[in-house]
Order: structure tokens, then C-alpha cells, then sequence
């Protein structure tokens, strides 16, 4: 599902209620046909929601396999003393890397000497761990190179093959149309349109995004 919509229609503040970090003043949040209520980002973590926002969060000054693992680190106990299992996390990382196909130099390279692209792999790594059913990507690839936002886009499909929900806020409509099934468009907090990717136009997506094809319909209808 992509989600697209000029700034301030909305799109940010629907994700953050998705994602946990606001509670809604109304409505309901449907989970596998179940309602759900998240009090925190934690608690629609432990539900198998898993957010990327635009920034990633990530560690710049800690390895590739503490930022998967960060908050969720595998322990083990020698003589009755805890401690932390790094050879484990850091062969589950390199399998959920070669699982998106994602390439790094090294997995104990600090996060802040990796490009962007690799940075979203390492995100979205991290959101596979936690073995999220719905992930939500914010902008994945802005400020991205051509190739790193090709990379990004494979990772996404890779995401769909695995029979995941990824929802994916973009401006960059080409990027929608080459991985969505469907499109959901909000303009002025409300939900104006949901297409299906296959049966629309970029030209109308605009259209609904800027309002013209509201018109265009007013305008039918009233004739």
C-alpha cells in the first residue's frame, strides 16, 4: 500500500498513530481483523508493526549487528552470569542481510560509514528481527543516488515475496507505481481516493493529490 499526499495532508500523523507515538482521537486500528490499541512505538513493535522512519534511528557509532539487535540484544549465561551473545547476533544479522540481499563491507563496520542504501537495508534488517507482519517505510528514498534508491526498491519487493505488509509514504510517484498494489491518497487530513495500482494513472494520482481530480469529478457529476 503506498501512501501519498502533499505536506500537511496528513501522512505523518496517520503513521505516527499507526506506529505508536500518538493515541487516537477516534476511530479504530484493525489487526488482522482484531481491533488493537498501541500505547507506545514498543507496544506496536511487540504487536509485529514496525515503523522506518525518514531519519532510521540508527547508531551511527555502534556496529551493524548492535543495531539490528539494539533494545532486543541475545544473551547467554556462563556461570550464572549474564552476557551478551555477540557471535549469535551477529550470524542472525548477516542472514537477514543475505536475505534482502543487502551488501556491506564488514558486519562489524560502524553504521555511520555506510551509504544510505545500506543504512535503509540495515532499517529494514532490524525491522525483520523484531518479525514484523507490517512494516512501515517513511520516505525511504529521499536523498537517495539512482542506485541506492533501485536497491531500496528491491528490498521492498523483497519484503512483499517474504508475504509482508509493507505501506510505503512517497512523494516520488514513478517509485509508487513500480512497487504498489494499491494507493491511498489523503489531502487535508481525510482519505480522498484508494486505487488500485494497476487500474490508475500517475496523471490522476496527481490529480487527486493536488485536488484537480476532485474538481474533475464535482464537475461530471453536477453535468
Amino acid at each position: 500500500m503506498a501512501l501519498v499526499g502533499d505536506n500537511g495532508a496528513g501522512k505523518s500523523t496517520l503513521i505516527k498513530t499507526l506506529a505508536g507515538a500518538h493515541l487516537p482521537d477516534e476511530g479504530v486500528i484493525l489487526l488482522d481483523g482484531q481491533p488493537v490499541r498501541f500505547s507506545s512505538p514498543k507496544d506496536a513493535w511487540m504487536r509485529g508493526v514496525a515503523t522506518i522512519f525518514q531519519e532510521l534511528a540508527l547508531a551511527g557509532k555502534m556496529t551493524i549487528s548492535d543495531n539490528i539487535f539494539l533494545g532486543r540484544e541475545l544473551t547467554r549465561t556462563i556461570a550464572g552470569i549474564q552476557f551478551l551473545d555477540r557471535r549469535a547476533m551477529r550470524q542472525r544479522s548477516r542472514e537477514l542481510l543475505e536475505e534482502l540481499d543487502v551488501s556491506v563491507p564488514d558486519i562489524h563496520t560502524w553504521v555511520e560509514h555506510l551509504s544510505g542504501g545500506q543504512r535503509q537495508g540495515v532499517a529494514i534488517a532490524r525491522a525483520l528481527n523484531i518479525d514484523a507482519d507490517v512494516i512501515i517505510m517513511d520516505e525511504p528514498t529521499a536523498a537517495l543516488a539512482v542506485a541506492e534508491v533501485r536497491k531500496v526498491l528491491a528490498f521492498i519487493k523483497a519484503l512483499r515475496r517474504q508475504g509482508k505488509s509493507v505501506i510505503l509514504i512517497s512523494h516520488n510517484v514513478q517509485d509508487v507505481f513500480e512497487v504498489s498494489d494499491r494507493i491511498t491518497v489523503l489531502r487535508r487530513g481525510r482519505r480522498i481516493a484508494m486505487l488500485e495500482t494497476n487500474q490508475t494513472t500517475p496523471e490522476e494520482v496527481v490529480g487527486y493529490i493536488t485536488g484537480a481530480a476532485e474538481v474533475t469529478r464535482s464537475r461530471v457529476a453536477s453535468d
